[in-house]
C-alpha cells in the first residue's frame, strides 16, 4: 500500500506558501501553519502536532519553515492525509480503535490490545474513543521516535533492553517529540 504522493510543481508550492505566510515574512510560523491545516473536524489542528512538524522540517532551527523547507513539509502532510484516509475505512474523519490497530500493524508494529487502548486514550482529544487526523500524525511520530530510540539500544533485536534510570531519562529527554 503506497501513501506517497508526487511532489507538486514549484509554482503550486509557492502559491500555497504565500497563502499560508499571512504576515509575508518569508517563513511560516507554527501559528500560520496551524491556521492553514485542517483535521476535518472544525477544530484547530493540534498545536503539539504542528510543533513537531515544524521541528522536523526547520533545518536552520529558526522555529519557522522557509520556502525551501516547505515543499518537504507539504508532501509530508499530504502523504499522512493519504495514509489516514486509507485506514479510515468508514470515512468518518477519524480513526477508531480497530482502524488504528490495522494501521499500526501495517506499519510493522506488533502491539498488544492494552497498548492500542492506551494510545486511543492518549490521543483521543474529543473523548469519543477515536483519533482525529492531526492526533493520528502525532501518535505515529511519537511511536516511531520512541521505537527508534529503543531499537538503537536493542542491539540483539530481542525486544528487551536493560538501562539505568538516568540512561532512560537521557534517552527520553533527548528525543525531538
Amino acid at each position: 500500500m503506497s501513501f506517497i504522493s508526487p511532489m507538486p510543481s514549484q509554482q503550486f508550492l509557492w502559491d500555497v506558501f504565500q497563502r499560508v505566510d499571512k504576515d509575508r515574512s518569508g517563513a511560516i510560523s507554527a501559528d500560520e501553519l496551524q491556521q492553514a491545516l485542517s483535521n476535518g473536524t472544525w477544530t484547530p489542528f493540534n498545536p503539539e502536532t504542528v510543533r513537531l512538524m515544524i521541528g522536523m522540517f526547520d533545518k536552520k532551527q529558526t522555529g519557522t519553515v522557509s520556502f525551501e523547507e516547505f515543499g518537504a513539509l507539504w508532501k509530508y502532510v499530504t502523504d499522512w492525509e493519504n495514509c489516514f484516509r486509507s485506514f479510515d475505512r468508514d470515512n468518518s474523519g477519524n480513526i477508531d480503535r480497530n482502524e488504528l490497530k490495522t494501521a499500526l500493524t501495517n506499519f510493522g508494529y506488533r502491539l498488544s490490545d492494552q497498548i492500542i487502548d492506551m494510545l486511543i486514550r492518549k490521543y483521543d482529544r474529543a473523548g469519543h474513543g477515536t483519533i482525529y487526523f492531526d492526533d493520528f500524525i502525532q501518535c505515529c511520530i511519537v511511536l516511531y521516535t520512541l521505537t527508534s530510540a529503543f531499537r538503537r539500544l536493542d542491539t540483539d533485536l530481542d525486544g528487551v533492553i536493560t538501562i539505568h534510570y538516568e540512561q532512560f531519562l537521557g534517552m527520553v529527554f533527548n528525543l525531538k517529540i
